[in-house]
């Protein structure tokens, strides 16, 4: 933690907005990122985000991904419109390969599985982006998470639509709904 304080306490401009629908988990996190240095801004809603986006953009956002009122994407689209140079990390409990691609597409440097501690998040929004050399994965995807990634990518390529997935896996749709009711497997 001393490094990550020592390095955000360099930066000129600290402030940042947590966007979380879980208030437990936005309050945890947003103190312990204040504990670290950062000046927190905390939001519960994608509407609540843009419009704290719009009065003062922060310089740094971690946002979840699936929100009651719409998607963190889109936060992350308003705050690149009104700061470039803003650094965004996504986090979302419902991890795949599709949204991590959008995610960096719209704008964020990293995208992160909950939970994340806040180490973690620090670090993501502080390393160089492109430029840092990633380190391999510890454990590396079980081949059961490969399909589940590769489903859910061609899911959202055909707009969420169940039977035209289905018919482009070569899979029958019930079988379809059943894994996609289920959580990520490790």
């Amino acid at each position: 933690m001393c490094d990550v304080a020592a390095a955000i306490a360099e930066l000129p401009d600290r402030t940042l907005l947590v966007l979380d629908d879980d208030a437990p988990l936005r309050t945890r996190l947003g103190r312990a990122l204040e504990q670290r240095g950062f000046e927190v801004v905390q939001s519960g809603s994608v509407g609540e985000a843009v419009r704290a986006v719009r009065d003062h953009a922060p310089a740094f956002a971690v946002l979840d991904l699936r929100l009651d009122d719409g998607n963190g994407l889109q936060v992350v689209e308003a705050l690149q419109m009104a700061r470039p140079d803003a650094r965004c990390v996504m986090l979302t409990g419902y991890g795949n390969i599709a949204t991590a691609v959008a995610a960096v597409k719209a704008g964020a440097v990293d995208y992160l599985p909950k939970p994340a501690n806040a180490d973690d998040v620090a670090r993501a929004l502080l390393s160089a982006g492109a430029e840092a050399k990633t380190q391999p994965p510890e454990n590396p995807m079980s081949a059961d998470r490969v399909r589940w990634e590769h489903i859910q990518r061609i899911y959202e390529l055909c707009g969420h639509n169940i039977s035209e997935t289905a018919r482009r896996l070569s899979m029958h749709r019930r079988t379809l709904q059943r894994i996609l009711a289920k959580r990520a497997p490790r």
